[in-house]
């Protein structure tokens, strides 16, 4: 298993970081996580039959890494390591000849590690397992053709390995947000890009060991290379592996066209003789006839389909809304949303509706994206709030709490209705009732999936029929704030509270119920801290639950009193406002 590397560490495309040191640096003695058998192959350089470590380590030994580090518990993390430092003193190396007359025994230290940011993807873990094996093999035929090959231009820092007792390497895997801010640290370009290559090589100082450096790559962006240049996932990163290689060796493809060709041609003859699939990056660049600005990483581009697959999440929960918020102005799930919803699903992040509709209408309307079920957002078996009086369920679908509306309430409201012929919907339970067909009464069924109006003959059939947990008057937008809500907000005096989801209907609510209370209660429940959750929502009856949250973001449509309590303001319902903040906020 690997382990996690703390957040420390950023190359253009087609460039590199470069930290010369000018003083010898301490380097920290590591606990192994892991030790395996060394790869042996016969060649130039004489590999010992004995085992050499191939370390999987929470924190490299090289300077870079050396930066800034953490020790993580077993509770979080796969491993755990103790740091310490150990000098090494300057040493006097024997003349040339006598270290030429007795073969060398050449230890190479390979460092893979995964940024604590990644998630445990199959594939990124499968990555790095197989750069254990390939790191070892590209650095001994990159080191043979030091020997055997004449470069004009190459920076001869690094010359004979041979003088050398052991080599040692890092290789890094991150995703864009990580790679980013290095590159804006080491190299003041405010951008993500596919590799970095650091040395920490100091020429002149007589040390042992050759701390050849680290290289950094973001299997985020080399995804989306591989994608676009028709090979595999582990080809891209093989490719962007010599290339941050030969930097470290002293190729450098910005400081002239010679110069740049020389590295092109040594990144080809490397990669045909490893027998790995791909041009040099260098000649892919061309090919596809790339800029710089054509690797720049932007929000946008976790949008991407699996993108959100190279970073762990920031919250356990997501609760969402549904009106107005996750269905847009024609009460509808857009495929983009959907597919933010089962991206979000599949990384471990738990989705929660909390809404004013009926849980059946919630299921219905999710049942066409496939995400009702089991393994979906919504089933009768899934925690969820639904303000309708106020319903909380919790585990395996179990109601946690409900409160009823106060039947002279229900009564006054059922009276109203009759006597002004504004149309009225009771919910009770998983029924709709009401006291006479109107458009509007169809229309919450066949637009916003209410389940059916039953007309019940009159207002006390009706108040006899169940308790009654929440009630909607159904009106124009202006009908509802000249006559209805300034009426009710008075003549419920303190019994229940009056609340709009969308402009056209007013929610008549038990007192004192909300969604904010709804999601308290669930979070209590399920052993869940506001922390650990953010909320997404537009209407009045969000305020309280964006307020709770640890970030409450409301959609640009939503009254403007809550987006005055959100802490962020997101893209309307009509702009997959719910993807674009998954995709921004919850990785």
């Amino acid at each position: 298993m690997l382990p996690r590397l703390s957040p420390l560490l950023r190359n253009s495309p087609m460039a590199r970081a470069v930290s010369r040191a000018t003083t010898p640096l301490p380097l920290p003695t590591l606990l192994p996580a892991t030790t395996l058998s060394c790869l042996h192959s016969p060649s130039s350089l004489s590999f010992a039959p004995k085992p050499s470590n191939f370390n999987f380590l929470l924190l490299t030994n090289t300077g870079l890494f050396n930066k800034k580090f953490e020790t993580f518990s077993q509770e979080n993390y796969r491993c755990t390591v103790w740091a310490s430092h150990r000098g090494y003193r300057k040493v006097r190396r024997r003349p040339e000849a006598a270290r030429r007359s007795k073969e060398k025994d050449l230890e190479l230290s390979v460092s893979i590690c995964i940024e604590e940011g990644l998630p445990n993807d199959p594939e990124i873990l499968s990555i790095a397992e197989l750069l254990r094996l390939n790191v070892p093999t590209a650095m001994k035929l990159a080191f043979d053709s030091l020997k055997s090959s004449t470069f004009k231009t190459r920076d001869e820092a690094i010359a004979d390995v041979g003088g050398f007792d052991s080599i040692e390497l890092s290789v890094m895997l991150c995703n864009d947000e990580f790679i980013r801010k290095l590159n804006k640290e080491w190299r003041d370009e405010d951008h993500a890009t596919d590799v970095l290559s650091m040395s920490q090589h100091v020429p002149g100082l007589d040390l042992p060991i050759l701390m050849l450096g680290d290289i950094v790559i973001s299997v985020e962006t080399a995804a989306r290379q591989a994608e676009e240049r028709g090979h595999t996932l582990i080809d891209e990163t093989r490719v962007l592996l010599v290339h941050g290689l030969l930097h470290l060796l002293g190729f450098d493809h910005e400081i002239s066209e010679e110069a740049e060709a020389e590295m092109d041609k040594e990144e080809g003859v490397l990669l045909e003789s490893l027998g790995w699939k791909g041009k040099g990056l260098i000649q892919s660049a061309y090919d596809a006839k790339t800029t710089i600005n054509h690797h720049m990483g932007s929000s946008d581009d976790r949008m991407k389909e699996g993108s959100l697959r190279f970073y762990k999440p920031k919250f356990s929960y997501i609760f969402c809304d549904m009106d107005g918020t996750l269905l847009n102005s024609k009460s509808q799930i857009s495929l983009t949303n959907a597919k933010a919803l089962k991206e979000a699903l599949s990384r471990g992040v738990k989705v929660v509706i909390a809404t004013g509709k009926a849980r059946p209408a919630v299921i219905d309307i999710l049942k066409a994206v496939d995400l009702a079920g089991k393994n979906g957002v919504i089933s009768e078996f899934s925690p969820g709030v639904f303000l309708q009086g106020l319903i909380v369920y919790g585990r395996q679908g179990r109601e946690i709490f409900r409160s009823n509306l106060d039947l002279s309430v229900c009564r006054e409201a059922c009276l109203y209705s009759w006597e002004h012929r504004v149309p009225l919907i009771a919910f009770s339970n998983d029924r709709c009732l009401t006291l006479f067909e109107h458009p509007l009464v169809d229309l919450l069924h066949t637009v916003y999936h209410e389940p059916k109006a039953e007309i019940m003959p009159s207002v006390e059939h009706l108040l006899s029929a169940a308790d009654i947990q929440k009630m909607i008057f159904l009106d124009t937008a202006e009908g509802v704030a000249m006559n209805l809500r300034p009426y009710w907000s008075e003549a419920t005096g303190g019994r229940a509270n009056v609340v709009q989801a969308v402009p056209d209907m007013l929610e008549i609510v038990p007192p004192g119920t909300s969604k904010g209370s709804g999601v308290k209660l669930l979070l209590d429940h399920l052993g869940v801290t506001v922390e650990e959750i953010m909320a997404i929502g537009d209407g009045e009856n969000d305020i309280e639950m964006l307020e709770l949250a640890s970030l409450g973001i409301a959609l640009s449509n939503g009254s403007e009193k809550t987006k005055a309590v959100a802490n962020v303001i997101g893209a309307s319902n009509d702009e997959d406002g719910v993807a674009s903040a998954i995709y921004q906020y919850a990785f």
